[in-house]
């Protein structure tokens, strides 16, 4: 797996390599093309390797003048997905972070099946409140935010109605280190990993758990999200990543497949989870 910044350097590199195709399918050279255009030619070349992303109207002109005006509506679409993809974490929380939490209630609600995976976090939808609360003025501290924090966690509080709802699947994934990883303090993570013990008994929820002690056949990665077939989402540091290419969502699904046999679950799983919560009233080294 790549870093989410690559897979939009991939997607923009396809659609020049698309474009490039359309180009030499119709005869023309960049020269060619820029002069009907009205273009340099080095704007062709830099969009066709990625390194300028087009217009929507740059995409209806190409098409136009290189008599392939049918397959505009799909290119420009195909921009748009990329142009999601990539959503700066500052434009989105720039007045906090609890309405970003309520943008994603629509897709939480119409979503079936979640496969979430997690390497060093217990995901938001099994999050108690003061896990969420001590993660999120971490989270605005770091990104130097407006202070939201109570109600960002009542919106997160709120999202976790459809894991209750009983109507929604959830297979999720986490690394040993999820479980070990102090967020606020050992009581702090006493209810959550009490919580996790409790969420892991409800028939729409399957909990594995990638003990730290095997020998891996898969790497730890990036944490990510899959909705259904439709969309995978990825949050680094900077930005969160939302993937809709089949292709991509393919080599995630890959992915989840394979951390999946990682893991162990039911009375195994529940071990790893006690343990770390016997950790916790262990004295340091």
């Amino acid at each position: 797996m790549t870093p989410p910044s690559s897979a939009v350097e991939r997607a923009r590199r396809a659609l020049g390599a698309r474009l490039r195709e359309i180009r030499t399918d119709a005869s023309l050279s960049g020269r060619d093309l820029g002069r009907l255009a009205g273009w340099h030619s080095s704007k062709i070349s830099k969009i066709e390797y990625g390194r300028q992303v087009p217009s929507e109207a740059d995409l209806r002109i190409w098409c136009l003048h290189c008599g392939v005006e049918d397959q505009a509506a799909d290119l420009v679409e195909s921009l748009r997905a990329i142009d999601e993809m990539y959503t700066e974490w500052r434009r989105v929380q720039r007045t906090g972070m609890r309405k970003h939490q309520q943008s994603a209630v629509p897709l939480y609600e119409r979503t079936a099946r979640f496969r979430i995976y997690e390497p060093s976090l217990v995901p938001g939808l099994f999050q108690t409140r003061e896990y969420a609360h001590a993660l999120m003025s971490a989270v605005i501290t770091f990104r130097g935010i407006p202070d939201d924090a109570d109600e960002a966690v009542a919106a997160r509080m709120d999202r976790q109605k459809v894991v209750k709802a009983g109507v929604h699947r959830f297979a999720v994934v986490l690394e040993e280190a999820a479980l070990r990883a102090r967020i606020g303090g050992a009581d702090v993570m006493a209810g959550q990993l009490g919580h996790l013990l409790t969420l892991a008994s409800q028939p729409n929820v399957s909990l594995g758990i990638i003990p730290a002690s095997i020998d891996r056949v898969i790497w730890p990665m990036s944490g990510f999200w899959i909705f259904d077939e439709g969309r995978v989402l990825v949050e680094t540091p900077s930005a969160e990543l939302a993937i809709t290419q089949p292709r991509e969502i393919g080599i995630y699904t890959k992915a989840f497949a394979e951390l999946s046999e990682s893991a162990v679950y039911g009375p195994r799983a529940r071990s790893l989870i006690t343990g770390a919560l016997e950790a916790l009233d262990a004295p340091p080294n």
